[in-house]
């Protein structure tokens, strides 16, 4: 008896037969172009495969120079020497375009009690420089709220001593110096003391009580 066929059940949908197999495959077509080929490479990988392929081919280059490793690492003392004055100018110009962006405040608004507080757990811990900024940042936040200075958002350590200055010029000497030190901790990389926190909270504290110069008036309230 001779073998009978029998052709595959297709389903109907609204009377018009469904090809599975083939939706199937065009779904799973379409997750796979979705994906991408490549992962994308991040700006740092970018940079560090640059500088590797730069480095292989620096070496490969010097193999073959009188001298062998003794000219690779002379090679390589003379780049650095070359690179790092490169280096440094553009970390110096990178914070000079910073100083403008929120010198004295972040973007967290606290009053000047809490700068203060926080200043104190900063100086607890030895942390000097950033204690410095917590009480210079208490101070700018004490004068706000007092109306001796302004709001002012963006506000630099310079802007507030020359304005603070203005309104008690008994203090417009060590307002200055604060900003000064301020600036020194924050984009000169320069270490914070205990003595010149310690001024500074002195200042903080004396500011507290001062009374700002009427226009007109002579002299100041330290």
């Amino acid at each position: 008896m001779a073998a009978v066929t029998v052709p595959p059940v297709v389903p109907l949908t609204d009377g018009v037969p469904v090809d599975i197999a083939r939706d199937a495959a065009r779904e799973a077509a379409v997750r796979e172009l979705a994906r991408p080929i490549y992962p994308r490479e991040s700006w740092w990988e970018r940079i560090s495969g640059a500088v590797r392929d730069w480095l292989e081919d620096l070496l490969d280059a010097a193999s073959g120079l009188p001298g062998g490793w003794f000219s690779i690492l002379l090679l390589a003392f003379v780049i650095l020497l070359v690179a790092l004055p490169v280096l440094s100018m553009a970390r110096r110009a990178t914070r000079a375009r910073t100083v403008r962006r929120g010198e004295l405040f972040e973007a967290a608004v606290r009053s000047a009690a809490e700068h203060r507080a926080e200043a104190e757990r900063h100086a607890a811990g030895q942390r000097w420089a950033e204690a410095i900024r917590e009480r210079l940042r208490a101070v700018a936040r004490d004068l706000e709220e007092r109306a001796v200075v302004e709001e002012l958002p963006g506000r630099t350590a310079d802007e507030l001593a020359a304005e603070a200055g203005r309104a008690l010029p008994g203090f417009a000497g060590e307002l200055t110096a604060a900003a000064r030190l301020f600036d020194d901790v924050t984009y000169g990389d320069l270490p914070g003391t205990a003595e010149g926190y310690g001024r500074l909270a002195d200042l903080d504290d004396r500011l507290r009580t001062a009374r700002p110069v009427l226009s007109g008036h002579p002299g100041g309230t330290p």
